[in-house]
């Protein structure tokens, strides 16, 4: 059972939902008649919409219609996962952005909106604070104002990197909803500054307390800073960035877990390693295909485990046979390894090991496209995780979505030190990460070792693409494959993707489409 309250938003608050930031907004009223300008006036009210801000971090996975967890998103256009599903046309967005041929027609939008309706809540409060004037104490607003700030910049980098040259505000939107669309450096600008001025705020603590775990604090908005300097390349930053880093190492209230497998498991939520993650329950859950939105679990185990699984072998449960690991990938790691069993999670071994245990008793699974043999056992359908629920089984798993982790802060100030940003000792980041990996032979701090450790430590957690991008090896390793799968080469033009059509129809001509 989770330690910590889950962060959900209330039935008032979860009534603001934005469609898109050219659609108007609907508008509610309070269960007693008040006026919205009336009800959000008062401290526990702006609390009310401060937990409704965090409430889409939980919908990319499925909302608004579509499958778009977010870091599944990054990592199907990388070279560690396939698609996988019945086939080809099967959640066919994805298969278009793989093998970069997205359309304007056929690309993912449930992540945008999304994204845009965290963007208004976060907007909602600053107006807010404003209505409610001496109701809320000083330290309660600096603080309010932090995490829907770090917030508002977390949704808009999500949007920054999937779309770049993206509508961009601040203040929400009036009729005829239209904002202006900035350009990806220009977006850039603003959310590092607004990242700059809540770090300057000094409001939020370095780690929560357990009843607040899911909220952001001081590491998690070091580790955005970071996150997002490191990917525009903006160099004059580094120095900064490789500070907040050190800083996080120095507090000593986080560190890397001993077991590695371990990281994944509900037992370990928020342990010492975490810095941030997506909080998902089956305890009482009731997120329904009717009502998607509603507080649980996620589908993610689902989407990732293997088609027709026969339930409980292995400890694990059927989903729908989506993102095989690559054969490639496996591959890739030492056999001494301990990152390789708790990433990859050979299913077709268990089945054959079952069988050949079990002569009169023969399972299989159904092999759909793409498949390896192979599953993300990070997110996997573990038995029992969604045991809990009270609605689906299939949207109630209790898997927390990790954002952050310690690992990537030592190989954030490793690859910081490693390109002169600051002094510090980027060898023994690096190999502190690896020996907690089982792996005995230390490697020399140089850029290309830290981005290979990156890529063995966080397969299936969003990191592999942009990597990629920002460090230029993506048109040398995201080419066409030996399968027949990948036809296309990624070049410059395919870093962001198509604006999703139905977007560029209701901006009235105000948004001009990426090149792609």
């Amino acid at each position: 059972m989770k330690r910590y309250k889950y962060i959900v938003a209330s039935l008032i608050a979860s009534a603001f939902l934005a469609t898109g930031c050219s659609e108007s907004f609907l508008e509610v009223s309070s269960p007693t008649d008040e006026t919205i300008n009336s009800y959000f006036t008062t401290d526990a009210h702006i609390q009310e919409a401060v937990v409704a801000a965090y409430d889409p971090l939980h919908w990319s996975d499925w909302a608004i219609g579509e499958y778009n967890p977010v870091t599944l998103m990054s990592d199907i256009m990388a070279d560690d996962l396939w698609i996988g599903g019945q086939d080809r046309t099967d959640n066919q967005a994805w298969h278009l952005m793989m093998n970069f041929e997205a359309i304007p027609t056929n690309v993912i939008k449930g992540l945008w909106t999304v994204s845009y309706s965290g963007v208004k809540r976060c907007n909602d409060v600053i107006t807010y604070l404003g209505w409610a004037g001496d109701n809320v104490t000083e330290e309660n607003r600096k603080y309010y104002e932090a995490q829907v700030i770090t917030l508002r910049v977390l949704y808009y980098n999500w949007l920054w990197k999937f779309w770049g040259n993206i509508p961009y505000y601040n203040t929400n939107l009036t009729s005829p909803y239209l904002a202006e669309q900035l350009s990806a450096d220009q977006v850039y600008e603003n959310i590092i500054t607004d990242l700059e001025g809540v770090i300057a705020s000094n409001a939020l603590p370095m780690k929560e307390k357990a009843d607040n775990y899911g909220r952001v604090t001081k590491a998690m908005t070091y580790m955005l800073y970071a996150e997002i300097v490191m990917y525009q390349n903006d160099e004059s930053r580094y120095g900064k960035a490789l500070q907040y880093m050190q800083e996080i190492i120095g507090s000593t209230q986080y560190g890397l877990l001993e077991n590695y497998a371990g990281i994944f498991k509900e037992a370990n939520e928020w342990g010492k390693e975490s810095i941030f993650e997506v909080n998902y329950k089956d305890d009482d859950a009731i997120r329904s295909w009717d009502g998607p939105l509603n507080a649980g679990g996620t589908v993610l185990p689902t989407l990732v485990s293997p088609h027709t699984w026969p339930n409980g072998t292995d400890g694990h449960d059927e989903g729908w046979g989506f993102c095989p690991v690559r054969l490639e990938t496996y591959e890739r790691y030492a056999n001494n390894d301990t990152r390789r069993d708790a990433t990859c999670w050979n299913a077709q071994a268990a089945i054959d090991a079952h069988n050949a245990a079990n002569p009169t008793n023969q399972l299989t699974y159904n092999h759909r496209y793409q498949d390896t043999g192979y599953f993300l056992e990070k997110y996997a359908a573990h038995t029992g995780d969604n045991s809990g629920h009270k609605a689906d089984a299939q949207l109630n798993w209790n898997n927390n979505l990790r954002i952050y982790r310690f690992s990537e802060t030592l190989l954030n100030a490793a690859e910081l030190i490693t390109r002169g940003a600051g002094s510090g000792d980027a060898r023994e980041y690096l190999n502190r990460v690896r020996k907690r990996a089982g792996l005995t032979t230390e490697k020399e701090a140089t850029i290309d070792n830290i981005i290979d450790e990156r890529h063995l430590e966080f397969v299936g957690e969003g990191k592999r693409y942009w990597d990629l991008i920002r460090t230029g090896k993506a048109t040398s390793v995201l080419v066409p494959d030996g399968y027949g799968y990948r036809t296309n080469t990624w070049s410059a033009n395919k870093k962001h993707l198509p604006i999703p059509q139905s977007e560029i129809d209701a901006a009235q001509g105000t948004l001009i489409q990426n090149n792609y």
